[in-house]
Formats: C-alpha cells, sequence, structure tokens
C-alpha cells in the first residue's frame, strides 16, 4: 500500500478575508520591521537582562580575564558558548554585518601618518611674545583689578619660564602692578560669615579680589626672596643678575607700601643683604631703602619690626658687619619725637620737668561717668575705623626700639668690637639725652677705660694685635683713635646736658675731669692732624672743594673731627647747664692752647676755633682779659703748655701773642675774626 506524501508547510502567507493580496502588505511589515530595528539597543538590553545566581567557576574566571584583556565584548556562538572575536574578525559597521555572507576576511590596518613636531620658536620671539602678554595683563589690572582677580595667577606663571630675561621681566612687572593697586590699608583675613546672613554682591566681590590679591602677593614675595638667595654667578654684572633685580624689587615695595602686608619678609630679604661682609650695590640699595624708611615712619612699628631683624642680625654675625649698618640707628625719628629715658631693660617716662605726671581725681556724677565711658568707646571705635595708631601704643613701640638700640651699643661697647666702636660713640652722643641716669656711673667708667686703650696704642700683645688684623681683613673701616675719643667726651658731657641730669651729678658722683683734661692735652695733637676736616668713611659727602681723585678719596661728614671737637670744648668752656660755674684758671688755659693751635688749623677749622673764643670772651670776658695785656701777670713762673693738668700749665703767666700773627692769614675772614676779638676786648 502505497503511503501518502508529508505535508509541506505553506510558505506564501494567506489571503486576506477581504480577498486582496498579502504581497504588499509583507514588503510593508517588513519596511516596518527595518525601520524600528534602527531604534534598538541590543548591548542595552541585554546588560539590563537579570543573571542567574550561579557560581563562577574557574574556567569562567579565566575566559573573564582573556575578555577584559582583549578589551573587546565577547559573542556567543551557535553552540552556546562565549568567544572573543579578534582584531581581524572583528566587523567594521552595521552595514559590513547587514551584507557580510559570512566570509572570515580580515580587512588589513591602515597605515598611521607620524605627527608633526611643533616648530621650536625663537627665544628673542619669546621675549617678545611674553612682553606683549604682561603689557596686556598688567594693563587690565590698571584698568579694574577687581574684575580681572584672577590675572594675578597669570603674571606668576609667565615669570616660570626658563628663560632668564622673561623671569626678569615678570619680576619687574609683578612689583609695578602692585605698587600701583595695593590699597592703603593693610587686608586682615576674611572672617567666617554667621550663618544665614546674606552678603551683598559688592561685598562678595571685593572680598574675592582682596584675597586674590593677598594671595598673589605672597607667592611674589617668596619668589624675590628665592630669587634674591642666589649664588652670584662668575663673570656676570651685577645689574643683569637676577638676584639684583628681585632686591630692587623688594626694597621699591618696602618703601612705597610698608604698611601692607607681609612686611616682615619684605624686611628679611633686606637684613640678610646687610649681612654681607663685603658691601656691594645691593647691599647699598638695602641700606638707603632702610633710611627711608626710618625717615617716613610716623607709626613706629615697621621702625620696630627692622630694629629687630637688625639687632639679632648683628648679635648672630658677632658683630662682623659693616659700620654703615650700625648707623642706620642714627635715622631713627625717636630722637627728636621720644620724651622719655630708657635703658637696656626699661623706659621711664617723664613730663617737661622731669617727674611723672600725678592725675587729680575730679568727682563726677553718674550720668557723667557714663556719658565720659560711651565717649571714650566711641573715640576707640573711630580710631580703629581711621586706622590711626594711639599715642600709647606708638611710645610704647619707640620704647622697645630704644631698648634693643641700647642694648646692642652696650654689649659692643662691652666686647669693644675695633671697627665698631666709632659708630657707637656717635650714637651715644645722638642718644645721650635719652639714657637713664642709673646707666650714668658705669657708662661713664666704660668710656675713661676706652680712652685710656686709645691712648695706649691698643693691645699691648702683639700677638693680639695680630689676630686684630687677621679678623678685620675683610671689613674695610680703619679705626681713628683720635676720633674716638672725641666722641667719647662728647657723649660724657652730653649725658649732663640731657634730662636735668646735672641736677643729680652730686647724688650721681660724676666725675668730668679726665675727660677736660684728655682734651686739652690732645689740642696741640690734633692741630696737625691732617684728616682734621674730614669725617668718618660712612654716612660722608663728597667734598665739593677737595683734591682727591674722581672716587672721591677726601670725604666730608656732618660729625666731622673739627666738629667734635667744638662740641667738645663747648660742654668744656661753656656748659649749658651752669655757664657762669667755669673756674677762671680752666678758661684761659683752654684760650691759650686753642690760640696756639689755630695757627696749624686749616682754614674752616681756624674760623671755628676762633668763633668760639669769640662766645667765651663775651660770657668770660673778664676772666682771661689780662691774657691779651702784657703788663698784667696774675701768676708765677712760667707757662707749660705740655703739663699733664690744666692747673698745671699756669696760664697767666703767658700772653696771647698769636693774635698779631692771625691778623696777616692769608684768609679775610680769619683777619675779621681777630679784628672783632679785640673790639670786645676793648669794650671790657
Amino acid at each position: 500500500m502505497a503511503s501518502h506524501p508529508s505535508k509541506r508547510r505553506r510558505l506564501t502567507p494567506p489571503r486576506s478575508e477581504d480577498g486582496e493580496d498579502t504581497g504588499a502588505s509583507n514588503g510593508k511589515v517588513q519596511k516596518q520591521f527595518f525601520k524600528s530595528a534602527s531604534d534598538w539597543n541590543l548591548e542595552n538590553d541585554y546588560e539590563s537582562r537579570p543573571r542567574k545566581g550561579k557560581k563562577e567557576t574557574k574556567k569562567d574566571k579565566k575566559k573573564r580575564k582573556d575578555a577584559a584583556e582583549t578589551k573587546r565584548l565577547p559573542v556567543r556562538t551557535a553552540n552556546g558558548s562565549w568567544v572573543t572575536q579578534d582584531d581581524g574578525e572583528s566587523i567594521a559597521s552595521d552595514a559590513d554585518w547587514l551584507e557580510n555572507d559570512g566570509d572570515d576576511e580580515s580587512i588589513p590596518d591602515e597605515p598611521v601618518a607620524p605627527v608633526p613636531e611643533a616648530p621650536k620658536i625663537p627665544e628673542r620671539e619669546q621675549i617678545r611674545m611674553a612682553q606683549e602678554e604682561l603689557a596686556k595683563i598688567a594693563s587690565l589690572l590698571n584698568e579694574d583689578p577687581e574684575e580681572h582677580a584672577g590675572a594675578f595667577k597669570s603674571l606668576a606663571a609667565i615669570g616660570n619660564s626658563e628663560i632668564p630675561s622673561i623671569r626678569k621681566l615678570a619680576l619687574v612687572t609683578q612689583m609695578a602692578v602692585y605698587k600701583d593697586v595695593i590699597p592703603g590699608y593693610r587686608i586682615r583675613p576674611a572672617p567666617e560669615d554667621p550663618a544665614g546672613e546674606r552678603l551683598s554682591k559688592d561685598v562678595k566681590r571685593v572680598r574675592t579680589y582682596e584675597q586674590a590679591l593677598v594671595t598673589g602677593y605672597q607667592a611674589y614675595i617668596k619668589t624675590l626672596a628665592h630669587y634674591a638667595s642666589q649664588p652670584p654667578v662668575k663673570g656676570e654684572k651685577l645689574s643683569k643678575r637676577i638676584s639684583s633685580i628681585a632686591v630692587t624689587c623688594a626694597c621699591t615695595l618696602l618703601t612705597n607700601v610698608p604698611h601692607f602686608n607681609f612686611r616682615s619678609d619684605l624686611l628679611r630679604i633686606l637684613v640678610r643683604k646687610l649681612s654681607a661682609r663685603r658691601p656691594d650695590g645691593d647691599f647699598v640699595k638695602c641700606r638707603q631703602a632702610l633710611e627711608t624708611l626710618f625717615h617716613d615712619d610716623e607709626e613706629g612699628r615697621p621702625s620696630m619690626e627692622a630694629i629687630s631683624l637688625l639687632t639679632k642680625m648683628i648679635k648672630a654675625r658677632e658683630y662682623r658687619i659693616d659700620e654703615s649698618v650700625l648707623n642706620l640707628f642714627l635715622h631713627l625719628r625717636l630722637l627728636s619725637e621720644f620724651n622719655g629715658t630708657a635703658s637696656h631693660e626699661r623706659v621711664d617716662h617723664a613730663d617737661e620737668n622731669g617727674f611723672k605726671p600725678k592725675h587729680k581725681k575730679t568727682f563726677r556724677t553718674k550720668k557723667e561717668r557714663k556719658r565720659l565711658k560711651e565717649d571714650k568707646a566711641a573715640e576707640k571705635v573711630m580710631a580703629q575705623a581711621d586706622a590711626s595708631v594711639s599715642h600709647e601704643e606708638r611710645e610704647q613701640m619707640q620704647s622697645e626700639t630704644l631698648k634693643m638700640v641700647f642694648a646692642t651699643y652696650f654689649r659692643i661697647l662691652k666686647e669693644r668690637v675695633p671697627h665698631l666702636m666709632g659708630a657707637v660713640l656717635e650714637g651715644l652722643a645722638k642718644y645721650a639725652h635719652l639714657i637713664n641716669q642709673d646707666f650714668f656711673g658705669d657708662l661713664l667708667e666704660a668710656l675713661k677705660d676706652l680712652i685710656r686703650y686709645t691712648e695706649q696704642g691698643g693691645p699691648e700683645d702683639e700677638d693680639a694685635e695680630e689676630e686684630e688684623e687677621e679678623e678685620d681683613d675683610d671689613l674695610s673701616s680703619v679705626r681713628d683713635t683720635s676720633r674716638e675719643a672725641l666722641l667719647c667726651t662728647v657723649t660724657a658731657f652730653a649725658l649732663l646736658a640731657g634730662q636735668d641730669a646735672h641736677n643729680a651729678r652730686s647724688g650721681l658722683h660724676l666725675d668730668l675731669s679726665f675727660f677736660t683734661t684728655h682734651l686739652y692735652r690732645s689740642l696741640l695733637t690734633l692741630s696737625v692732624n691732617a684728616d682734621l676736616e674730614l669725617g668718618a668713611k660712612s654716612l660722608h659727602l663728597p667734598d665739593p672743594h677737595g683734591s682727591g681723585d674722581k672716587k672721591g678719596e677726601f670725604k666730608v661728614n656732618i660729625q666731622t673731627t673739627t666738629v667734635l671737637l667744638m662740641r667738645c670744648l663747648s660742654g668744656v668752656l661753656l656748659p649749658p647747664w651752669n655757664i657762669r660755674s667755669v673756674p677762671p684758671l680752666r678758661l684761659a688755659a683752654f684760650t691759650k692752647q686753642l690760640m696756639s693751635s689755630s695757627l696749624q688749623m686749616p682754614e674752616k677749622s681756624c674760623q671755628a676755633v676762633l668763633g668760639l673764643l669769640q662766645d667765651v670772651l663775651h660770657t668770660h670776658g673778664r676772666k682771661i682779659n689780662a691774657l691779651w695785656n702784657t703788663e698784667e701777670r696774675k701768676g708765677d713762673g712760667t707757662y707749660k703748655p705740655l703739663a699733664d693738668t690744666v692747673e698745671a700749665s699756669n696760664p697767666f703767666t703767658a700772653t696771647v701773642w698769636e693774635g698779631e700773627l692771625l691778623r696777616k692769614h692769608y684768609c679775610p675772614k680769619i683777619r675779621e675774626e681777630v679784628k672783632l676779638m679785640e673790639k670786645s676786648l676793648r669794650t671790657l
């Protein structure tokens, strides 16, 4: 029996109920399928499927590790396993996937084109571009700094270049910008805003700008300190060194904006340069900057900070510094403004009469006390708003400054540093009216020991002298013993001239006869000194009439030896505390000795001596008029101009015959002085 053939599935879609052909509808369905397939996201659908909680085997871990190394997604095959396609088996695009017939032919890789190197810009062109960029940023900051607060970082970024010229330009540009945009007040740290408080837009803008300014300024000062501490390069000129430019920028900022933040950092840069053994151009810049700071300081705090750093540096260097560094103390404004007396331990304040003020207690009602308290509180708030320094704070800062200065002077005087003795004595002579009375006795004894030391010619031991010469090889200062002795005498008499010390000299047992005798014996020696009208090596001015070389070998100073001699003679012959108490024997001895010394003195010194004698004759003319009369002799014996004491010289046995020679002097001013002196003698 024959079997029936198996039925075949009909592939042709059935006709629709309405009798239309399904071929057209099939095309529409296929077209709709491909249109919707483009919006499918198969990978996301697969990723979002829930995984079964099947434990991972070692084989699965290895497959996952291999798939991660190839950095390609795995593909599931027909038998259910997962494989990772290689680069040759990967499909380029969806179009290739649709058109692929199953061929396994790999697509060859295209050659990668080499990346061209950036062209090197010449150094000169980079400098020009940096100049333009710096000028652009600086102009924006000058126009509206609050709007371009981030430009400070841009300026600092340009300064990080490897080209030295660009770094120098960046340093100078930042200095000019900061000098112009820094406000006239000190910026304090931003306070924390309380919760719930809303700040206006302008306040936030100002705070943001101030913090950006302070941050950039601090980074700039750190950069200056780094460059200023760099050692010099051999063969490089001082003006072209980046360290010299950094020091110049620091000096400019200190003298122009000393009130702003980070003043101590700028002072450390300058003090570090002043500690050098050999002064150079940077040393002079720093010294002049500090002198300007001391002259212009009205608050007192900048001077106190600078003096504190200087005294610490001097002590750490064991006083091996240049003499001009110590002379910076002479430029402090407290010399003419401070009214108290001090030592290296304490400061005493007093009124004009020398007594501490005592306030009388006045009766006030409760209402008046309350109103006075409110007025004081309001004045305190106004003073803080005006950023002004009160009188009490200023006095306190000047007191601290004065104590540090005296402590340094007394240490150097005790150590007896040779090349600094002139500067110390000059400072003590200038500050004598501010020294506490309790130190008069000790200070006078130290001055006497110093004069004895100069009379002996220095150390007796030759080995000690050789050691001092070796130590002072680096120091260019030369010790002048005659100048030191005059400074000691000036200081001794200035102690009595200031703060009413002459009223207490009997209780202090101050005897100045030693200084008077030494001055009398040194008059003839000083008269033949060739450098009588020359001053100290530091703080000098060029002599317009000098015959020195082009480098200015001969110098004239305000505190010349002649000026110091006149100050000493005025203290001996015309003391301000008791001008009528000078004995006639001392007046006659000094007058005769000065007339003899004036014959050998230079022109200006001779005029100064004759002018002093004119004042002496006007005050004590009747006591010494016998010296000009040959028939009046008040003593017996002979005149001894080289005697060890003033009393042993026997001056009234001599006559002043030197006036006849001075009447024929080549200088007309000296001849006039002699005629005026003789005219005043006739009126007695």
